[in-house]
């Protein structure tokens, strides 16, 4: 796949993995969801990887990502080779490239590839910061995210409940001070003044530059954040059977 549109965006029914880019300093990696079981996508995951190549595939990403930052467009590590995603809780070494996804006024996605050579990726069990099978999580009564990060750079997953849902990530503009112990847990970070949806949204609950409160629920932390720049939504092929 080159430029152009993926004909079966992040998984479907060719059985590649897809890992969503998050931070600038430090790089978080988001696995992109499916429900349906028979896809293999059906995990909810956050990791930190090795990425072996000098440097050069982040600092492409970073290039790109300036120019792109008042745009809806999203990155991603696509990797064309298939492996079943628990794997990686062992530790496993795969290829990927880069992918730029660019969101189209009408709300399609088009994934564009932007490496020409496959990137060599190592990821060891203590690079597994959260991994889940969906399925079996009620609904919650209010608007849930995981939360992960280092440092300065928070970033916010909203929790894959019961289908159907949404798939967001958020990175935080105004990072509350969290610590790092914490936030290697991935706990759950709950804003009690928004009543979960309890099924699909069209667009996010929370809005570009405003201030939330929410509870974490590893120490019971009381946070205020400003929502940032959004770094992935999906309510479409997340919940096709």
């Amino acid at each position: 796949m080159s430029n152009g549109t993926d004909p079966t965006p992040h998984g479907g029914h060719e059985h590649i993995h897809r890992f969503l880019i998050l931070g600038k300093e430090k790089l978080f990696f988001y696995h992109l969801a499916l429900y349906k079981e028979t896809s293999g996508h059906n995990y909810q995951a956050v990791f930190t990887f090795d990425i072996q190549d000098d440097g050069g595939l982040h600092k492409m990403y970073l290039a790109d990502l300036e120019k792109n930052k008042d745009r809806r467009v999203f990155y991603s590590l696509r990797c064309p080779h298939h492996f079943e995603l628990p794997e990686l809780q062992d530790g496993k070494e795969f290829r990927v490239h880069l992918e730029r996804v660019v969101v189209k006024d009408n709300g399609d996605r088009d994934f564009q590839q932007m490496t020409t050579t496959e990137t060599q990726v190592k990821c060891r069990p203590a690079d597994v910061l959260s991994f889940r099978k969906l399925g079996g999580l009620d609904y919650p009564d209010h608007l849930t995210y995981l939360v992960f990060g280092e440092g300065n750079e928070i970033h916010i997953a909203h929790q894959l409940a019961q289908r159907p849902n949404w798939d967001e990530v958020v990175t935080v503009a105004a990072s509350p001070a969290i610590d790092a112990t914490t936030l290697k847990k991935v706990p759950t970070l709950v804003f009690s003044s928004i009543e979960d949806p309890k099924g699909v949204v069209q667009e996010s609950p929370l809005k570009k530059d405003q201030t939330y409160q929410g509870k974490i629920s590893a120490n019971g932390q009381t946070v205020e954040i400003v929502v940032g720049r959004q770094g992935w939504w999906n309510h479409t092929s997340l919940n096709n059977t």
